[in-house]
């Protein structure tokens, strides 16, 4: 994985975002933390991150109500969602919404590093064709 690359973890479980950052540390990207919606925007706000986890289900601000507000503030940030609740309706929303990719819990680290560099391919795929397309 890019060595540049950031990541947000976003979960109300402590021991999944925990989890999630053991799952990356060798991996040499930025990680950070949010336990909830509203701290996982206001983290954006001060460092936008090339890739968010995720999570659906949270107290306050929801993971869909999160998808649409980074799709539309950073929309060059790709968003996996990993959540614990799977349903075909939230998985075509998440996917409407702009969504990298649906992964239902539980997780293990490869899981978690496979998604991460996935939607970094996708950001590095969209990055150069953007650059050709303006030059």
């Amino acid at each position: 994985m890019n060595e540049k690359a950031s990541i947000l973890i976003v979960d109300d479980e402590e021991v999944v975002r925990h989890s999630h950052l053991r799952s990356l540390a060798d991996t040499g990207c930025y990680t950070e933390t949010a336990e909830d919606g509203h701290k996982a925007l206001h983290v954006m706000e001060q460092h936008p991150f090339d890739v968010v986890l995720l999570d659906l289900s949270m107290p306050g601000l929801d993971g869909m109500d999160v998808l649409k507000t980074i799709k539309n503030r950073w929309p060059e940030c790709e968003v996996v969602v990993i959540t614990g609740y799977p349903t075909i309706e939230s998985a075509k929303e998440a996917v409407r919404l702009g969504a990298n990719n649906y992964i239902a819990k539980p997780v293990g680290p490869d899981d978690v590093i496979k998604a991460a560099n996935e939607a970094m391919t996708q950001k590095r795929w969209a990055m150069r064709s953007a650059s050709r397309t303006t030059h």
